[in-house]
């Protein structure tokens, strides 16, 4: 029930991904009277689905504390609940983003070694597609929590980026390694001595992001979201300026029609349904957020997300991971050997 357009917005969606996913089975929870009329348009998808009743809907402006105590009966919990209980491998929603975290870390509890849960997401580079986390969960972080961010963003790049051996950095005001705070000096320390899958390739700085330099970027959740956020602006305010550039003068509306197949690639490339499906990383289970404001190809590709960290199983490779991790002391004994 969640999102702008919900719930057509997310049937609709699930239609598209079970176009493409015909393994998998839906459960929709919120209002039946308003779902299955949708269903019933599209019988390919209510073949595979089912709907679970309640009237208690999350609301977009509802804070997460309050959600999370009076919500307990809300398509949300329901939803995240069956994650839980094993009735659903994964659960996907456009709703209240503080309300589904809290929820969620709530139901499924985080996994042993890891402290705080991340939000991490996937963009277009020059190079292909990087991961970056977190993006708004943890505002101030410690080096463990870094460290753990890097293993499950390695995780995920390997994952759903299909990437072998995923190369890692941590966001920086510069290259060197004396730059930064003290957490990130020290996260970067504990990398360079662990052996993970991944590959650590040190400092990356704000510009580094776009290149593709890394195919995971660490930080937290302040800078990351900060970071997202103006690269979001900044593709808009470039949009903006094209479009206007084109409308300027005969000759330029002439420079368009030409230019058209060009910019049609380019729009595809750079369309953020495409990217849509921010993760939680670090939950004993899969939760995936999409963009409130999408359709429902950009639901679809939030559920691929989610079908991806299911059958490539993310959640017991972040186990394992974080089992390489054990032979090392805690990063505070280890300075005081120093």
């Amino acid at each position: 029930m969640g999102g702008d357009g919900a719930p057509a917005m997310v049937v609709n969606g699930a239609d598209l991904a079970r176009a493409r996913f015909p393994q998998a089975l839906f459960l929709f929870f919120g209002d039946a009277a308003r779902i299955r009329p949708l269903l019933d348009r599209l019988p390919r998808l209510a073949e595979v689905s089912s709907v679970h009743h309640t009237d208690q809907v999350v609301a977009a402006a509802d804070k997460p504390s309050a959600a999370l105590r009076a919500g307990r009966g809300s398509s949300m919990r329901l939803a995240i609940d069956a994650v839980r209980d094993g009735a659903a491998a994964g659960v996907v929603s456009a709703g209240n983003t503080g309300a589904l975290m809290a929820m969620a870390k709530f139901v499924l509890k985080t996994m042993p070694g890891i402290d705080r849960p991340a939000i991490a997401s996937f963009f277009p580079t020059m190079r292909s597609e990087s991961v970056m986390l977190d993006l708004g969960a943890n505002v101030v972080c410690d080096a463990d929590n870094l460290v753990q961010f890097a293993v499950m963003g390695e995780v995920f790049a390997r994952t759903v980026l299909g990437v072998l051996r995923p190369t890692i950095g941590l966001l920086n005001v510069g290259a060197e390694d004396l730059k930064g705070h003290e957490a990130v000096r020290e996260a970067a320390a504990i990398l360079r001595s662990t052996t993970l899958p991944g590959v650590f390739h040190g400092f990356v700085e704000g510009d580094d992001i776009a290149k593709g330099t890394v195919d995971v970027v660490v930080t937290d959740g302040f800078t990351g979201n900060v970071a997202v956020k103006a690269i979001e602006g900044t593709a808009k305010l470039y949009a903006e300026f094209l479009r206007h550039a084109f409308k300027s003068s005969l000759l330029s509306r002439l420079g368009y029609l030409l230019a058209r197949p060009a910019l049609n690639t380019l729009r595809v490339r750079t369309d953020p349904r495409r990217y849509n499906g921010a993760i939680f990383l670090g939950l004993n289970g899969i939760a995936v957020k999409s963009h409130g404001g999408t359709d429902a190809f950009g639901f679809s590709n939030a559920i691929g997300v989610t079908i991806d960290m299911i059958r490539h199983g993310a959640t017991d490779k972040i186990k394992e991971d974080f089992a390489r991790l054990t032979a090392r002391p805690p990063s505070g004994a280890q300075a005081a050997s120093v």
